[in-house]
């Protein structure tokens, strides 16, 4: 069959109007390669970095926290506070939506703050105050509380693990121990359910109803703009050459926290831009197990903390120094409650003090079991040098490596170290979740009733964070924490190892960058 001349332009103008209306809805596809698999699709029940960043996709919060710490408004429009700190009134900005088209509610506030509040260790201890909650018309909801406290906004305004993300109330009235199945949320983007797969990729799409807060963006506060229609995490490149390699290619736009080891390389590539996202950073931390031997005995975890300096940590596991700083607050430095007090167990000590501790302390040779995750390269160098700077000191050691799901699995068992237990672990904590004393899950001493893996137990401590969050004047806040600070020094709940930054790398095609202190994807564009 024979086609006119015409009829041969027109299909071919036809193709090239295709191909270049295929190019440009590709042009609004952001690919990031996430530090980690999504493994755990809701943000309240694990406190997982991963699903929290999925969380920031699809939800949103009341209040937020921006690049200097400040805690300003997101949900929330209005609010008010009684005389006594008692009463707490919010009115919700107008054109807030579910992605089902439903108007969001105090309803489904009320419902949300009660989920996250019974996983979360600051929402624990902000529903010790809470004597009930109401919302008296559709746009507003209300906290009674039983006595004043001060920390109120800094728990629903926390902008890291676990964030008191607002879901529709059907969807919050689900088990807190429990994970959910609906993932509607009233964030900048809308989860593709029947795309996402497990290990290979997760898809979400730009919320065409999300209206965003006139303010420019900063940290998890103002206006979230999507400049892209759609955002593609690829869960399947896990080799960090095999990530760089992508980016160069432009296969990839971002990877979210490339190897300190192609720091330089990419440094130096005129086609990628390392983007500041973070002002605040990073910390390493090694936690005991205060249940067992033989870090149930005080004077042991002292030895250890002497042994810790930091610097052998940070150059092994870092090696970049622009990239890393020791630091030996437990709040991380620069920050609000940022201390030193009472560091110079591990500050001013030496291997010999570290020895001479260990020696006083009356250790019986017990080895001490450390956990080594072998699939997550941020930390993964850090076991190594705890075990030589343990062995320097006199203990003896057992190195056991395991993936990190594994080992996220066994830091939960109370198991003796000898039937499946642990001694201790070494993880990286986003400064946010751990510069407050209430945040901070290694301040929390009430044993095997604390929130997070260790169980220590010390009631001087629980008394100093009890009398913090009754305080409402910043200046004396700033006093308990010391005393916190000193006496988690004193009794050994655990060893901050130096603080980082985790850099990201993009193509210099990606625009709209800014200080998020997380890993959030609004107001980029793509040119």
């Amino acid at each position: 069959m024979k086609l006119h001349r015409r009829a041969l332009a027109g299909l071919a103008l036809a193709a090239a109007t295709l191909l270049a209306g295929t190019a440009q809805a590709q042009g609004t596809v952001l690919r990031v390669v996430p530090h980690s698999n999504l493994a755990i699709l809701d943000p309240i029940w694990t406190t997982a970095y991963m699903s929290r960043n999925h969380g920031y996709m699809i939800y949103d919060t009341l209040f937020g926290t921006d690049e200097n710490a400040k805690v300003k408004p997101q949900m929330v429009d209005t609010w008010t506070e009684s005389a006594d700190h008692r009463l707490w009134t919010f009115k919700l900005r107008k054109g807030l939506e579910w992605h089902d088209g439903k108007p969001v509610t105090g309803e489904d506030v009320i419902a949300s703050l009660q989920r996250w509040g019974k996983r979360d260790a600051m929402g624990q201890a902000l529903f010790t105050f809470v004597q009930r909650m109401d919302s008296p018309t559709p746009d507003t909801f209300r906290i009674f509380l039983g006595e004043a406290c001060g920390f109120l906004l800094e728990a629903i305004g926390k902008p890291s693990s676990s964030v008191p993300f607002i879901m529709p109330k059907r969807v919050a009235e689900t088990d807190a121990f429990k994970q959910i199945e609906d993932y509607t949320g009233s964030g900048p983007y809308i989860f593709k359910k029947d795309e996402f797969k497990p290990g290979d990729k997760a898809v979400y799409l730009k919320n065409p109803r999300y209206v965003p807060r006139s303010e420019p963006p900063s940290g998890t506060t103002g206006g979230k703009r999507v400049y892209v229609d759609r955002v593609e995490w690829n869960l399947a490149l896990r080799d960090a050459q095999a990530q760089v390699n992508a980016l160069q290619k432009g296969e990839v736009d971002i990877i979210e926290n490339i190897g300190f080891d192609f720091y330089e390389t990419l440094k130096a590539d005129p086609n990628i831009q390392l983007p500041k996202y973070a002002n605040i950073g990073l910390q390493f931390m090694a936690r005991f197990n205060h249940l067992h031997k033989p870090f149930d005995n005080v004077k042991v975890r002292q030895a250890a903390i002497a042994a810790f300096a930091q610097e052998p940590f940070l150059r092994a596991q870092v090696g970049v120094k622009e990239l890393y700083r020791t630091c030996y607050s437990m709040f991380v430095c620069n920050t609000p409650y940022g201390t030193t007090a009472g560091s110079d167990i591990q500050g001013k000590s030496s291997m010999k003090k570290a020895q001479e501790l260990l020696k006083a302390s009356g250790y019986d040779g017990t080895p001490v079991v450390i956990m080594k995750p072998t699939d997550l390269a941020a930390i993964q160098k850090l076991p190594d040098v705890a075990a030589q700077l343990l062995r320097q000191a006199g203990f003896k050691v057992d190195l056991q490596a395991m993936d990190w799901q594994t080992l996220v699995g066994r830091r939960a068992k109370k198991d003796a170290p000898d039937k499946g237990g642990w001694n201790m672990f070494i993880t990286s904590w986003g400064a946010f979740d751990v510069w407050s004393p209430i945040g901070n899950p290694a301040m929390d001493t009430r044993g095997e009733k604390s929130t997070w893996f260790g169980w220590a137990s010390d009631e001087k401590l629980s008394d100093l964070r009890n009398q913090f969050m009754r305080a409402t004047d910043e200046g004396v806040k700033k006093k308990l924490a010391e005393q916190m600070h000193i006496r988690a020094y004193e009794i050994g709940t655990h060893a901050p190892l130096g603080e980082y930054d985790a850099p990201m790398a993009a193509r210099k095609n990606i625009t709209g960058f800014f200080i998020t202190n997380n890993n959030i994807y609004w107001n980029l564009k793509k040119n």
